[in-house]
């Protein structure tokens, strides 16, 4: 028989997970004492059972599994922290004068969660995102000033007599009223075919005219400002994606600019095909050929910030042309004066939105101050969105008119 050593090693005691294997053969004593050249051998060379060395190691194995998971977690908590401008690589540095909460490399799954937090990018992302998600439900406020304006306007236009002009006066709230429930409901495209709640009656079709080009305004719009919403969101992910979306979001700019001019150049040619064709389609050459440009990699960084701009204001003052034109060919239309009036109102907001785009105000009276709130950017999103509602209101103006019409 052989004779067990009665000195038993405490690191040679089987622990009690592993006690019910190593019993089977072990005798009557439950435990099997290993000389010390085995104690280091794993149980799986050995045939046996989980040893205490390999529970330990086991144990090791599982910390350290959690100690590196702990260390990616507080890892990427300091991959999401905000940095100061001078922490940002080269390719995200644009606005000298905002100084902190910048999103740098962010994980794509933490930039779109960003979306909930507050950082120098949260306004600029919202301003749009609400008149995505539900442009009616600011479309009456922004549009009652713009019509108020129309009012005005169509007011000044009227000659005449006492009489002459109290019946302007008359028909002017009418049509300012009309305006103002076809926004606060929502119908752009549909008429009253009966006597309102407010005693005003609309006017009736005398012929078809296709709404086809304010659909194209509108897609322009929606296109414009959910392009720009993704950018500001999802550029500061990585050099390529930032690439990638500002010039998706100049794209957008394009594409509203050229929109915006087919309902009105539609309606007011609309007995013109030659000029209305014409017209259509030197804006929609131009604008493919600004797309084109801005599509170059290098004219996406912050040193052609001014040139884009001016591609941007070119596009836009080519409007001028069809613009006097309708106002020579449709003399006396107090509706397309009114329209055009609308379109004024536009270039100014634009204008006055990309003063504060280029200039930079008020974050360079007081760099930091305007870091969250109150930066050019998020002026500049304010005033482009009254520019297209002012361009909406004006639309409006003219299809009625030519719905009012007779035929060619």
């Amino acid at each position: 028989m052989k004779i067990r050593s009665p000195v038993i090693e405490a690191s040679n005691v089987i622990p009690q997970r592993g006690r019910e294997k190593e019993r089977e053969g072990a005798g009557d004593s439950g435990f099997r004492c290993r000389s010390p050249e085995t104690w280091n051998v794993p149980a799986r060379k050995r045939g046996e059972g989980t040893t205490f060395i390999s529970w330990l190691e086991n144990r090791q194995t599982r910390r350290s599994r959690w100690t590196r998971r702990r260390e990616k977690q507080m890892m990427m908590k300091e991959e999401r922290k905000f940095l100061k401008y001078e922490a940002l690589p080269d390719y995200m540095k644009d606005n000298e004068y905002i100084l902190d909460y910048y999103r740098c490399e962010w994980p794509l799954k933490d930039t779109f969660l960003s979306v909930f937090l507050w950082h120098n990018e949260t306004l600029n992302v919202w301003t749009l995102v609400i008149l995505i998600s539900n442009p009616s439900s600011f479309q009456f406020l922004f549009l009652f000033p713009f019509f108020a304006f129309g009012w005005i306007f169509y007011i000044s236009t009227v000659g005449g007599d006492e009489s002459d002009r109290e019946q302007q006066r008359r028909r002017s709230n009418q049509a300012l009223m009309h305006y103002c429930l076809l926004a606060l409901q929502d119908i752009h495209l549909r008429h009253f075919s009966h006597t309102s709640l407010l005693g005003i009656r609309a006017s009736t079709d005398s012929s078809p005219v296709p709404t086809w080009p304010w659909f194209v305004f509108l897609a322009g719009a929606m296109c414009c400002l959910l392009f720009s919403s993704v950018s500001h969101l999802l550029a500061c992910h990585s050099r390529s994606m930032s690439l990638f979306f500002w010039r998706l979001d100049y794209t957008g700019i394009a594409i509203m600019i050229v929109c915006s001019f087919f309902s009105p150049i539609y309606y007011a040619f609309y007995c013109q095909s030659f000029w209305r064709i014409l017209y259509l389609t030197s804006i929609s050459v131009l604008g493919i050929i600004g797309i084109i440009t801005l599509l170059a990699p290098c004219l996406s960084c912050a040193r052609f910030r001014n040139f884009r701009v001016s591609l941007f204001l070119s596009m836009g003052f080519s409007g001028v042309i069809p613009a006097v034109h309708a106002a020579i060919l449709h003399w006396g239309q107090s509706e397309v004066m009114l329209a055009l009036g609308y379109e004024v109102l536009m270039g100014f907001l634009y204008a006055i939105g990309v003063g504060f785009y280029v200039s930079r105000v008020p974050e360079r009276w007081k760099p930091g101050a305007f870091d969250l709130t109150g930066h050019s950017h998020q002026i500049f999103h304010v005033f482009v969105v009254a520019g297209a509602l002012a361009h909406s209101a004006g639309s409006l103006v003219i299809l009625n008119w030519r719905r009012g019409m007779a035929h060619c």
